[in-house]
This record gives structure tokens, C-alpha cells and sequence, in this order.
């Protein structure tokens, strides 16, 4: 009988190949939120006492009532904001008599894409209201600088700001860009480096077609 062979050790065993790692999953960036929900005010709470007048005064002029932390918001249609804040601002029971801020957000996955927040106070009640009105992308809103002039810059910040217009407005033009910017820099579509790449890649060269520009307007 021949001899039996000796075990192989296991050292020496040939060892499996090593299984390729699995594909990693994609990132994706969670969706773009469709807006605010605009909370409703509880039951229990009782409502200004100005709001049932307006409501009377003005059929359709406030489409939706919302109430967060503290805070009362009117949703007004386009075509109804400079009745219903001509009415707030004169009404002894409201008499909102100063803007003291106007802003927009942009919610891009929207249809009615902006948000005009116009934040007012009235001096004699001491009491505030929110009256926020929805934009398509390219849809212009009323002007309030004759109920409000303080709201004329506020204005010219949000076009500037924004690309949103106002119908009416003595003098709409940039207040914090240059005449000459590319964009706005607040809408979330606008690119994070700016406006162009010559600005980083070669400022040298956006400085001389800047200059070219304006050296062409006084000739």
C-alpha cells in the first residue's frame, strides 16, 4: 500500500477571493419643502376683533386666517392687498398704521412660487398682523407705498433682492446691488459663486467688461 498523504495544512489552503464591495447607495438630497403649512388657530382662540369687519368690509379679501406663536397672519389674494390694507390702516378698529417690514421667501417647487410677508403694527392699539400674499415666478404685486410709505424701500430691497415687481412703485430699481448685477441674489435657484465664473476665475477680466459697459453708455 503507498503511503497516505500527509494533510494539508490550512495555511496552505488556497483562500476565497474577496467579494466586491457592494455599490454604495446615491446620496439624495431630500425634496425641496412646498411651502410653510400655515398653521390655523386653535378653537378655543379667540380672533381679533377687527378681523369679522374686514371679512364684511371686504367678501374674499382674506382667504385664509393662520396663527402661529403668538402671531396672527391674513393670506390675501394679489388683487385684493391694497383694499384690504387700505381698510386695515384706516378702520378705527385695526388702524395698522405703519409697515415696519416687508420681505419675501421663495419656495421654488410651488406654483404660487413667492411669499410677500408685510409685517405691520398699529401705533394705537399696539397690536401686530402679518398679511402674506402668494406670487407666481414673474407675477407682480400692487405697490403699498401710498398706504405705507415707509414700505418704498422695503420694495426696492425685494425686487432687488428677489426679481419680484410692484405695480405702482414711484421709483423700483436696485437699492442694495449694482444697477449692472446679474440675478437676485435671495432666489434659491441663484448659483452659490455668484452671478458668473469670470468673477472668480478672473476678476481682472470681469473688471475690464464692467468698465467696456459703462465706458459704451457715454459715448
Amino acid at each position: 500500500m503507498e503511503p497516505a498523504e500527509p494533510p494539508v495544512p490550512p495555511s496552505a489552503l488556497p483562500k476565497p477571493a474577496p467579494k466586491p464591495p457592494a455599490p454604495k447607495a446615491e446620496a439624495k438630497a431630500p425634496p425641496a419643502p412646498p411651502g410653510p403649512p400655515d398653521q390655523a388657530p386653535p378653537d378655543d382662540l379667540a380672533r381679533p376683533d377687527y378681523l369679522a369687519p374686514l371679512e364684511q368690509a371686504c367678501p374674499g379679501g382674506v382667504s385664509q386666517v393662520s396663527y402661529w406663536v403668538g402671531d396672527w397672519t391674513l393670506i390675501v389674494p394679489r388683487d385684493r392687498l391694497v383694499e384690504v390694507a387700505t381698510w386695515l390702516r384706516d378702520t378705527p378698529e385695526s388702524r395698522f398704521d405703519f409697515c415696519s417690514d416687508l420681505t419675501a421667501v421663495d419656495w421654488p417647487p410651488r406654483a404660487e412660487r413667492f411669499d410677500l410677508v408685510y409685517c405691520l403694527y398699529s401705533v394705537p392699539h399696539r397690536r401686530r398682523v402679518r398679511l402674506k400674499v402668494r406670487l407666481k415666478d414673474g407675477e407682480a404685486a400692487p405697490s403699498v407705498t401710498g398706504i405705507w410709505p415707509a414700505a418704498n424701500w422695503f420694495e426696492r430691497e425685494v425686487f432687488d433682492m428677489f426679481g419680484i415687481r410692484f405695480d405702482g412703485h414711484p421709483d423700483l430699481r436696485r437699492i442694495l446691488m449694482p444697477d449692472d448685477w446679474q440675478g437676485h441674489p435671495q432666489r434659491k435657484d441663484y448659483p452659490l459663486e455668484g452671478p458668473g465664473e469670470l468673477l472668480l476665475e478672473d476678476p481682472l477680466e470681469w473688471l475690464k467688461l464692467r468698465n467696456a459697459a459703462r465706458e459704451a453708455e457715454f459715448e
